[in-house]
């Protein structure tokens, strides 16, 4: 579809003003005060004969938000890194080019999003998958669709925002390259194949492998990303492949629909279906989006020792609190790739499948659940979907935003404080599950090996944690534990929707600030005996370190190889909006 040069220029100056903002709140510019325009104009010098202007509102965790109605007409990011990369950005050559690309894809992605862009109440109607396909990607990263690796048509057919649910193909992959893992329940792979496969599909797949001189029973069997398969599979595993120790399989002919995560795919046709994690090597946002060996060999583990903290704990069975396992997996090791820990990380993150629970199934009579990431989400008309939500739920928008942090917060404070747990429940993991008036009543939680941490000083609840859930669980001091909450949750969705509020319900942020403080509190009076970890993972500490997502790309790692995954950077602190001062 051709893009058209109003909707071109509209997003360009939408996300010139999202990156001024995270650019500032990160500090990597310093805009001035503007007093010649008034107490919100801003100016940002980034040439001698080029001074960009602005209006800006500054709010909690210094976060700023810039007007985009206030930057000049033709005003584009593109412009705006190639005159400003040496002077204001510090960005090198090696740096500007795939960022220019990065944003580029960015833009044309939000081009093809408001084009086809629904009203909020539309969105309010749409089901948990079709949503993901509006959202509009990471608040925070500016370069959020930046894909690299894909084509456009690559782009057409696999991004979320293309809505198009596809087949996938299956490869059987011999036992010496490739390894199963399941909860107790799905410790046979026949078990999960039975479930997730019909019968005539299995038998399609055996016949497959039997017609190709090999033993079926030697053999596991998982789908594949199609771009994975023709970028990296089908060259990187060539020898494998004349071997026999690959061999393609039919596709099992069910449609799955790719998330917001991009390389997770809903089953559409048959919604009790587990979902599929799949290794996608393209870089997209910080990392290339593979699935990292030993982590995938282990994810089960892990499912199934946060499902055993839950199903033992009186109070998070009364949070009902839904926790959607990675219940089966298997893992293949490329049989150079992965002996050589020095070469690129992606070349270790190539071949895989994490089979996870989906949250239909898990929903009651009535209920409907969305990403987080949704509540940020504004229609074509402008209206945020929260506001439609508060409105279709009856109740005052302070009344709905305490049942939204009483839905939230007490699993995620109760894992951190009683078990040194901590998820990172940022808008694409953490889920909000509504009752049928649209009040938000639960919460679930997605995504457990990737984005669970530990605390580094032993407690007591760690005595029954497996060796294997030990060994791939990344650890932090306690003091740094709760910055996965404030980061992922206050600061990466929380810093947009008070403002939003603020906008579309009549709360000041200052109000929503208190909520959110007010809800942590009442966890804390239900469990004094908890004090001394309630200072030790210190939620309402004056100042927090200020992560930072764009410096990395910008300043640090940029578009190099590297042997580990890269970290946010860590640039100075910010205020804590939740501490009493």
């Amino acid at each position: 579809m051709p893009i058209s040069e109003a909707a071109w220029n509209d997003a360009a100056r939408h996300l010139l003003a999202k990156m001024l903002a995270e650019f500032a709140y990160e500090g990597v510019i310093t805009p001035d005060p503007d007093h010649e325009h008034g107490p919100h104009a801003y100016r940002l010098p980034v040439a001698p004969d080029t001074v960009y202007r602005f209006r800006a509102a500054r709010g909690a965790y210094g976060h700023w938000r810039v007007d985009p109605a206030s930057l000049p007409a033709g005003a584009d990011p593109l412009s705006f890194v190639a005159e400003g990369h040496s002077t204001v950005l510090g960005i090198n050559g090696d740096t500007l080019g795939h960022l220019l690309r990065e944003l580029t894809a960015t833009l044309a992605a939000d081009v093809v999003l408001a084009e086809n862009a629904r009203t909020a109440a539309e969105l309010a109607d749409l089901d948990y998958g079709a949503l993901e396909g509006h959202q509009t990607g990471h608040p925070w990263l500016v370069a959020n669709k930046g894909r690299v690796g894909f084509s456009a048509a690559d782009a057409a057919q696999w991004a979320p925002e293309a809505r198009s649910p596809r087949a996938l193909p299956w490869l059987a992959v011999h036992r010496d390259l490739a390894r199963y893992r399941g909860v107790p329940e799905l410790a046979d792979p026949g078990t999960l194949y039975a479930e997730e496969l019909s019968a005539p599909v299995r038998r399609a797949f055996a016949e497959t492998v039997a017609g190709a001189g090999r033993e079926p029973a030697d053999y596991l069997w998982l789908p594949v990303h199609p771009w994975q398969w023709d970028e990296t599979i089908a060259p990187l595993y060539a020898p494998q492949l004349a071997a026999g120790q690959l061999i393609e399989l039919p596709s099992d002919g069910e449609l799955r629909l790719p998330q917001q995560s991009i390389r997770t795919f809903l089953n559409v046709s048959r919604p009790t279906g587990r979902s599929v994690k799949l290794p996608l090597s393209i870089l997209n946002t910080l990392v290339f989006r593979g699935l990292p060996t030993e982590r995938t060999l282990a994810a089960p583990a892990v499912t199934g020792w946060i499902h055993a903290l839950r199903d033992a704990d009186p109070y998070l069975a009364e949070t009902r609190v839904i926790l959607l396992g990675e219940t089966a997996s298997v893992t293949v090791a490329h049989p150079l790739y992965d002996r050589l820990p020095q070469v690129p990380y992606q070349f270790r993150e190539l071949l895989g499948c994490i089979w996870r629970e989906p949250i239909g199934p898990q929903l009651a009579a009535g209920e409907r659940a969305r990403t987080l990431a949704a509540l940020l989400q504004r229609g074509r008309d402008g209206r945020a979907l929260t506001a439609e939500l508060v409105r279709r739920s009856g109740l005052a928008a302070d009344d709905w935003l305490r049942r939204l942090f009483g839905a939230l917060l007490p699993p995620l404070l109760h894992f951190l404080y009683r078990y040194g747990t901590v998820f990172s429940p940022h808008g694409e993991n953490a889920i909000v599950v509504f009752d049928e008036r649209e009040v938000p009543v639960r919460l679930a939680v997605k995504d457990f090996v990737d984005d669970v941490n530990l605390s580094a000083d032993p407690l007591p609840e760690f005595a029954g944690i497996p060796e294997e859930v030990r060994a791939v669980l990344l650890t932090e001091p306690p003091h740094f534990l709760p910055q996965f909450i404030h980061s992922g949750l206050f600061v990466g969705v929380f810093r947009y929707l008070a403002p939003l509020c603020a906008e579309q319900l009549g709360v000041p942020e200052d109000d929503f600030w208190s909520l959110v403080r007010a809800e942590i509190l009442r966890y804390q009076r239900r469990f004094p005996e908890l004090k001394n970890r309630f200072d030790a993972f210190d939620l309402l500490a004056p100042r927090i370190q200020r992560l930072c997502l764009n410096r990395n790309r910008l300043h640090l790692d940029g578009y190099r190889d590297r042997s580990e995954r890269p970290h946010a950077a860590i640039e100075g602190t910010v205020a804590n909006p939740l501490h009493a001062g």
